[in-house]
């Protein structure tokens, strides 16, 4: 097995909880158009594929636009107020640097909110590279998004690994032939992870270091 040198995370979920303020933008937008607010375990079982997504099963086709507007409004705001890293997310960034590993982020989240978080959380110092869905033409679990990543450092994907929390996590992984550990954190349960099997299931973040 070769050396691995690049190791791949998916953002919300893995390293950052946003589901708080995720909620609190998805009910701002229902209630602004009049539709029935969420409970957050409904909101985040449908987070993962990107807003317009998210917010698509719970209102009109005619008023998904509208609806966006309003939802990335609020979330400019809602992302630096109720979003928060895991525990030990950044000393597991910081050892990983420090060992000499290249680190990227991969995430379907919109590249301005993904930014926006990286830089309220001071996640930026550690990362050598941010892709996000919006400056693609496929989102995950389409395998496009790890493939670029790993084509930006000049390596075979013998010499990365994957971190993400969500079954469409290991299906990208499994399809850009990746290795791929999932973290218990995110919005899959466990048993739809453990359907995907991934090569790794982990409770938390921190059980990274046990791996690399």
């Amino acid at each position: 097995m070769e050396k691995i040198r690049l190791v791949i995370f998916d953002l919300d979920g893995t390293l950052v909880d946003a589901y708080p303020a995720i909620t609190r933008s998805f009910n701002y937008a229902m209630q602004k158009l009049g539709y029935p607010g969420q409970s957050p375990g409904v909101i985040r079982r449908a987070v993962g594929w990107g807003d317009e997504k998210l917010l698509k099963p719970f209102i009109k086709t005619r008023d998904l636009r509208r609806a966006v507007l309003l939802y990335r409004s609020h979330h400019k705001k809602s992302l630096i107020r109720y979003s928060h890293l895991y525990p030990r997310a950044v000393g597991v960034l910081r050892y990983l640097k420090g060992k000499g590993y290249k680190l990227a982020i991969a995430s379907n989240r919109p590249t301005e909110f993904s930014r926006i978080l990286i830089h309220h959380l001071g996640l930026g110092r550690y990362l050598d590279y941010i892709l996000c869905a919006d400056r693609l033409s496929h989102i995950k679990p389409h395998p496009e998004i790890l493939n670029k990543i790993i084509q930006k450092f000049s390596l075979k994907n013998t010499q990365a690994i994957y971190i993400g929390d969500m079954s469409i996590d290991a299906q990208a992984g499994k399809r850009a032939d990746i290795r791929t550990i999932i973290v218990a954190t995110g919005s899959s349960t466990r048993k739809q992870i453990e359907e995907e099997a991934p090569e790794r299931i982990i409770i938390e973040i921190a059980g990274l270091l046990k791996i690399l």
